[in-house]
């Protein structure tokens, strides 16, 4: 076959990898979580769209129906005490399902850590470690059911999670003791649902992103967060030392990010479970 021809991953398919499949990615009014809901929608997934923004949230919604897909926003904040189990209700009240759970949804509130404040500390835990725990409890009966009423029916569908990580919490960063941490704990997290939960036909997966050309690594004159009042980003001179470590000396796009996502959501991965994927361009090599 001529490589430059040759066809995409979904041209390999007859019919959509995800046909038939719900799709949950929270995060998704912009940036990664955007970049997977469309391409999850692509390959025939039924998508709820989750965002803090609402305004966002739907617009990503009609651009998936625009293109002919099925989708519902759902504005909210992963972190209120509620909002997972509203989050799995309407995809099952929509949908029928939940196959796919994609934990996206996340920010940075960067400070060295003898300046770091509690309310800096709390914040990263409840919106990278507390939001993903309960959005999967939440689920937890659901998959629970369907695996065995699967089984008593003579077939098996398997299930995806996929919690998204970072290269902090492998090789720690200075400013991100709390991100850091928060993103070493999914690992632990991710590995533990694989071992519980490989009984009713789930994987659970992470992908560990480097550096991905997002509002939160645009360059900035300083690293903040804008719920604290800074400006998104990193400083210029630090993005520059980054992408020079990088093997493939850039940035990975979204859309770069969002197919190894997919990669995790499809029957591509049926055998892989508890695994943590690097797509950082060889930085963790």
């Amino acid at each position: 076959m001529d490589l430059c021809s040759a066809p995409q991953l979904g041209s390999l398919y007859v019919t959509p990898m995800l046909e038939g499949k719900t799709a949950v990615v929270t995060g998704s009014g912009r940036g990664i979580g955007k970049a997977t809901a469309l391409l999850l929608a692509e390959q025939g997934a039924s998508l709820v769209v989750s965002d803090r923004d609402g305004q966002e949230a739907q617009e990503t919604v009609a651009e998936i129906v625009q293109h002919g897909g099925r989708a519902i926003g759902l504005p909210g904040d992963v972190t209120s005490d509620a909002f997972a189990d509203e989050l799995i209700s309407a995809a099952i009240d929509s949908f029928g399902s939940v196959d796919i759970i994609v934990n996206n949804a996340g920010y940075a509130w960067d400070a060295v850590l003898a300046k770091m404040t509690d309310a800096q500390w709390d914040a990263m835990l409840a919106v990278h470690l507390t939001a993903p725990f309960r959005i999967l409890r939440a689920a937890a009966p659901f998959l629970k059911e369907a695996a065995k009423r699967e089984e008593a029916e003579g077939r098996k569908a398997m299930r995806k999670i996929v919690n998204v990580s970072s290269t902090s919490g492998l090789r720690g960063q200075v400013g991100q003791a709390n991100y850091a941490t928060c993103k070493a704990g999914i690992l632990g997290l991710t590995k533990t649902v694989a071992r519980e939960w490989g009984r009713y036909h789930v994987n659970c997966n992470a992908v560990v992103f480097g550096w991905i050309a997002t509002r939160m690594t645009d360059a900035s004159g300083v690293a903040g967060n804008e719920r604290a009042g800074a400006p998104a980003g990193v400083p210029a001179a630090v993005l520059r030392q980054i992408e020079e470590a990088t093997p493939l000396g850039r940035r990975g796009t979204v859309e770069e990010a969002a197919g190894a996502i997919l990669f995790l959501s499809s029957p591509l991965s049926d055998f892989i479970t508890g695994h943590a994927l690097c797509v950082d361009g060889g930085l963790t090599m």
